[in-house]
């Protein structure tokens, strides 16, 4: 099973992955029985027309039992997502935004955002 993703990409290129495997959603092709040359080919030209795109991202997905958790990943473009392998399998992360902080609705310069300043002084 080889499974391509692409985003942000041209006709040209959708119509192209949709000639050679099964549009099953928006940018999401699937062919289940697909030889190491042709995915090898097609990869070939989706690289070669890639300079041309703007802010896009393919990733090709197969199977691949010599790899941890049995699939090979290629990637071109920036997906959204970085893919790691981890313990044996491949797996995503997700980088947090910049403004995130590791403790919820709180900032390095104050109380909890949306919460008044505490003017409770009691000692107990």
């Amino acid at each position: 099973m080889t499974v391509v993703v692409t985003r942000n990409c041209s006709d040209r290129v959708r119509g192209f992955v949709a000639s050679t495997m099964l549009e099953l959603g928006p940018g999401v092709y699937s062919a289940p029985r697909i030889s190491q040359a042709v995915r090898e080919r097609i990869w070939k030209v989706l690289a070669d027309w890639f300079p041309s795109e703007n802010h896009a991202s393919v990733v090709m997905v197969w199977a691949d039992p010599q790899m941890p958790g049995g699939q090979s990943v290629q990637v071109l473009g920036l997906p959204p997502v970085e893919l790691v392998e981890l313990d044996g399998l491949i797996v995503t992360r997700r980088p947090l935004p910049a403004s995130s902080n590791p403790v919820v609705g709180t900032t390095d310069q104050g109380p909890p955002q949306g919460l008044p300043p505490r003017t409770d002084t009691r000692t107990e």
